[in-house]
């Protein structure tokens, strides 16, 4: 019982943070790429740390083939800095819906993620929330949810670091730790430091 749990953790904790970190990603690639760009200026002058363009109370959305809402990105306000190529967006909120009509939603005070999307940040009171859904074999699996001050996504390497206190949840099962350190590709993840986990016992009927 110990070890199927464990493995339906391990699952849960891997797929959780790409699946949102793919939902970030998507929403503020699009909002970098659709912006009109601005004349590029005359003389090449050294690039200062200040933005080219702003954002107020926007929402971006994406849909599937058949009109299905995809994703979402909320946020109150963005900025685009050049020297850095990177976009800020205050409060954000997102949410994304798989295939099987599953939700991820996050929400931080904070996200920055660079000019391709391949790296994002998110920070202040970051919260991600995987809602109970019916995997590929059918099986029922519950609510997920990660808490913390900072989650940093490299899309492309496939992983997901914290070295600040994080906090994991799937149902019933609790655990915290002092760092985070999640590599899909090697399907590993590390906590580190004061780790501490709750694994109620399930009971059989």
């Amino acid at each position: 019982m110990i070890n199927w749990l464990r493995v339906g953790w391990e699952r849960m904790s891997l797929y959780l943070p790409v699946a949102l970190m793919g939902l970030l990603a998507l929403g503020t690639y699009w909002l970098v790429r659709s912006t009109p760009q601005l004349m590029p200026p005359e003389l090449q002058v050294p690039a200062r740390h200040e933005a080219d363009y702003f954002m107020r109370k926007f929402s971006v959305k994406t849909f599937d083939e058949a009109g299905r809402l995809k994703a979402e990105v909320i946020g109150t306000d963005a900025r685009h800095f050049p020297d850095t190529d990177t976009l800020e967006i205050n409060l954000v909120r997102m949410r994304s819906f798989g295939e099987s009509g599953g939700l991820t939603a996050a929400t931080a005070r904070r996200a920055v993620t660079n000019g391709d999307a391949s790296e994002v940040e998110l920070h202040g009171d970051a919260h991600v929330v995987r809602e109970p859904f019916v995997d590929k074999t059918g099986k029922l699996q519950p609510r997920g949810e990660f808490r913390g001050q900072f989650l940093h996504a490299f899309l492309k390497l496939e992983r997901v670091k914290s070295h600040l206190p994080v906090e994991l949840i799937r149902g019933n099962d609790r655990f915290t730790a002092d760092t985070l350190d999640f590599d899909n590709i090697e399907r590993v993840i590390q906590l580190k430091g004061h780790v501490k986990g709750t694994m109620p016992p399930t009971v059989i009927q």
